[in-house]
């Protein structure tokens, strides 16, 4: 598949099964997506691999982050959040460092972790395999982030879900440029 096609035609896919990348392939989409757009050289994305059995305890962490949310929650609640990592054989979670500097505002830090994100899911989809990038209420708790061992500076990006598709691709609708480019003219 050419860049441009691989462009056009990515799609999420919820729905994922065994085979995850080899370690190989997932060096290859780390690389990929290191060479996102970054002010400074600041390589302000930081990436954690979730797999096997560690899937487990991070859906303890999403328990235990949701019941400090809520202490009303309800088991069967809690039980649903447990098993959300294994939704996916491997989960990225993608998180931006941010640092004071001169040139770069948080933002500009926050874009560049967020770009890594998305070309780590178009070489994953490169490579054949399929993925979904998951945020919610985990990706906004600090418990989560203190479980996951972030430093207080650094915040997550989002989930990113991994896998084989299970399931053929799902077909988008073509985009209808004239709803979101505008021609600026300078009047």
């Amino acid at each position: 598949m050419n860049a441009l096609t691989l462009l056009q035609q990515r799609s999420s896919s919820a729905r994922l099964i065994e085979p995850a990348p080899s370690e190989a392939e997932l060096n290859e989409i780390l690389i990929a997506a290191s060479r996102a757009p970054d002010h400074a050289r600041l390589r302000p994305w930081r990436f954690r691999l979730v797999q096997g059995e560690a899937r487990e305890h991070l859906g303890q962490v999403f328990a235990d982050a949701a019941a400090v949310r809520n202490p009303d929650c309800s088991d069967s609640d809690l039980q649903r959040f447990k098993a959300q990592p294994l939704r996916a054989p491997l989960i990225l979670v993608v998180s931006a460092v941010v640092v004071e500097h001169p040139k770069v505002p948080p933002i500009e830090q926050q874009l560049a972790a967020g770009c890594a994100a998305y070309g780590a899911l178009l070489a994953t989809e490169a490579l054949g395999y399929a993925g979904i990038w998951r945020t919610g209420a985990h990706a906004f708790d600090r418990t989560v982030m203190r479980g996951l061992g972030m430093a207080d500076n650094e915040e997550i990006v989002g989930f990113l879900y991994i896998g084989s598709r299970d399931g053929g691709r799902k077909t988008l609708p073509e985009p209808v440029l004239s709803e979101f480019v505008q021609t600026w003219t300078g009047n």
